[in-house]
């Protein structure tokens, strides 16, 4: 059993969070410098929850609220220590913070290519849109 403590992350933890994703989330995001994770924390200090045991990110997930809409961005385990409940803890605590917004439903964005993200997904009780598609568009060059 691990002492596992869920809370917001901080600014200046931009620069452990993305070293914590390039070891521990499939795929990147075009947000992902210290920038990019310092504005969400800036725009919403708990959109970003962290999964900490012993001092050290082992989960994340991005929990956005804009107010319309709850998503869910960069679920993720370092991986040894998943299969510990850790994903579970860190949905909980986003499905708690959108109910307390008065979110609705939630959205997950994943992958395709993710098959273990997937699963997880599916395990934890969402189910896939096929009727939508995410579209794009660039806003940098």
């Amino acid at each position: 059993m691990i002492d596992l403590r869920i809370r917001a992350a901080t600014p200046d933890e931009a620069e452990a969070v993305l070293a914590f994703w390039k070891e521990s989330a499939h795929g990147t995001s075009v947000s992902d410098d210290v920038l990019g994770v310092r504005r969400l924390i800036d725009r919403d200090p708990e959109a970003l929850l962290l999964a900490v045991a012993d001092g050290l990110i082992v989960g994340s997930v991005i929990a956005g609220w804009d107010g319309w809409r709850a998503s869910l961005y960069r679920l993720a385990v370092l991986p040894s220590y998943r299969r510990r409940g850790i994903s579970t803890a860190l949905l909980r605590a986003a499905e708690e913070r959108f109910a307390a917004l008065g979110g609705r439903r939630v959205d997950a964005m994943v992958l395709e290519a993710n098959e273990t993200g997937r699963r997880l997904w599916s395990a934890a009780g969402f189910v896939r849109e096929e009727r939508w598609r995410r579209w794009v568009k660039p806003l940098t060059g």
